[in-house]
């Protein structure tokens, strides 16, 4: 198996892991995969390759998955609590899997930070969050003004903000 069959396997049995906890929470499982699909798109387009791209799309695969125990700990979904509770549970999906060790460390790391946008330090972080933005904007339904804000803000990479313009350009033609 080449380097890129190899990193490709492992980001769809993150994403089957994904699945399988969640198990019947639908939306949980349509927000993962979208972000996933999202930050491989940004990563791509970003020029990441091998180990970084492989990064990118185990965290984006994982990157809430401590949702379910923060609502059961905290009583909330709270960005922080999934900080919290996610390393952990990712650690435990992720034994076994094979994947690098350095990269296991920086997903979850990335996990327990992609709320911290003040926290961001490399362009994998960048990637996971425009990704959960992407998504998030549409979720949430964000008013244009939050969009704005976003884009002058959280948006760094050409990739990402070319995503948002496209997406929700009349969120910010009246900044262009």
């Amino acid at each position: 198996m080449s380097e890129m069959e190899g990193q490709a396997a492992t980001a769809r049995a993150a994403l089957e892991t994904m699945i399988r906890y969640n198990g019947t929470d639908a939306r949980r499982i349509h927000h993962a995969l979208k972000v996933h699909s999202f930050a491989r798109i940004i990563g791509i387009g970003e020029g990441c390759r091998g180990q970084i791209l492989e990064t990118i799309e185990v965290a984006a695969a994982l990157h809430d998955i401590g949702i379910h125990e923060a609502e059961a700990k905290h009583g909330s979904a709270a960005g922080e609590y999934q900080e919290r509770e996610g390393p952990g549970i990712a650690r435990k999906l992720l034994a076994g899997s094979g994947i690098d060790a350095g990269i296991e460390e920086r997903v979850l790391f990335l996990i327990g930070h992609h709320h911290s946008y003040g926290a961001i330090d490399g362009l994998d972080f960048q990637v996971l969050v425009e990704a959960d933005f992407l998504v998030n904007i549409f979720e949430d339904s964000m008013a244009e003004s939050a969009v704005e804000a976003l884009r002058r803000r959280i948006f760094k990479t050409a990739t990402g903000a070319a995503l948002l313009e496209t997406m929700y350009r009349p969120a910010i033609a009246k900044e262009m």
